[in-house]
């Protein structure tokens, strides 16, 4: 691109420039019987180049013109300043997550694998991940991401991280818990080792986390732990912790699948129930909000609802770098010297040529 274009317009003297260095010119000239003897001579390589010097004149005339236009390189870069947000997910693996009641491409799953599906869409986007069939999710990519996971006792699996590979992948190795010593469901231990993780952040980050989120997905009562989830919920508030929490499966009976007395595998409903009044009370202390997943869609919905509540503060900014080729070499599929070094070397390599080996004599 030129800067000021409107200078070829001088291009249009070349033609007239050419024509007065390369029309011949009137000589003084003596009287000679005959130059039959002289037409017969074969032209030396001096005779030949003797308007070398007039074309390079023409040719450093033209570049400097091209050079006042301006040509220009631009370069576009963009700036992106986020301000991200922090999220600890809190997923419950105790033993009632065997309950058959979700689908996935019509197949029937358990709810922890329904919820490794949408939580990886979450996090990561639906682009990025087998299913795509909802389309609000676009991924976290500019917020640190963390993940626990929780039965009898809460375990800390990632750290806040911008590593959401990583994190989906920790998350896709969750399992069921099979000992029932480690069995139970303590929500409230699971929140608090949420809310220290998040606080934490604070200590490590060169800048403060403006804003932490937890989300709590369980299908039970809270039955473990030494911390009440309300009690959880207090200490989030006192941190500034917003927390949502997501109830997750059918109330009353649910298909679970058992292992008979001969090995076989069998499916028998029974009785489930999810603590919704203290799952409300705890989103509500801290400014979160409580919702209610019964399939695999409604779960979406509710993680996409929360992708909106959340929104990651992005703001880009552009600019252009401009390499002035007129003063700056530009390096393409051939290397190009600066234009004005160019006319430079035009007009020394004239001057050069007619002042020594093209040397006319008047």
């Amino acid at each position: 691109m030129f800067d000021s274009p409107w200078y070829f317009l001088l291009l249009l003297f070349i033609p007239l420039l050419a024509w007065r260095l390369f029309a011949p010119r009137r000589r003084d000239a003596i009287r000679f019987s005959s130059l039959k003897l002289a037409h017969a001579m074969t032209p030396t390589l001096r005779q030949r180049l003797i308007w070398l010097p007039s074309a390079l004149t023409l040719a450093a005339i033209t570049v400097a013109i091209v050079a006042v236009a301006r040509p220009r390189e631009g370069r576009e870069q963009t700036v992106v300043d986020s301000e991200g947000i922090a999220i600890e997910m809190v997923v419950d693996r105790s033993g009632s997550m065997q309950a058959m009641d979700f689908q996935i491409d019509g197949q029937p799953v358990d709810r922890l694998t329904a919820i490794k599906k949408v939580a990886g869409e979450f996090v990561m986007g639906e682009e990025t991940v087998e299913r795509k069939e909802n389309e609000e999710l676009a991924g976290r990519f500019s917020d640190l991401v963390g993940l626990i996971t929780f039965a009898g006792y809460a375990d800390g699996q990632t750290p806040p991280t911008l590593d959401h590979m990583f994190l989906v992948s920790q998350l896709k190795n969750v399992q069921i818990v099979t000992n029932r010593s480690e069995d139970g469901t303590a929500i409230g231990d699971a929140i608090s080792l949420a809310v220290e993780k998040l606080n934490a952040l604070d200590a490590r980050q060169k800048e403060k986390v403006k804003s932490k989120v937890v989300i709590l997905l369980t299908d039970g009562e809270n039955n473990a732990g030494q911390l009440e989830p309300i009690q959880a919920a207090e200490l989030a508030a006192t941190m500034g912790i917003k927390v949502y929490t997501i109830g997750v499966g059918t109330k009353g009976e649910a298909p679970v699948p058992v292992t008979d007395a001969f090995g076989r595998q069998r499916v028998r409903y029974m009785q489930v129930n999810i603590d919704e009044a203290t799952l409300t009370k705890v989103a509500e202390a801290t400014g979160g909000k409580y919702f209610r997943a019964t399939d695999t869609d409604s779960l979406a919905k509710i993680y996409a609802e929360i992708d909106k509540l959340e929104k990651t503060k992005v703001e880009a900014k552009h600019y252009v770098d401009y390499r002035e080729l007129a003063v700056q070499s530009f390096s393409g599929v051939v290397h190009f010297p600066p234009l004005l070094m160019i006319v430079f070397v035009l007009l020394a390599a004239r001057l050069v040529l007619q002042q020594t080996w093209l040397r006319e004599l008047n």
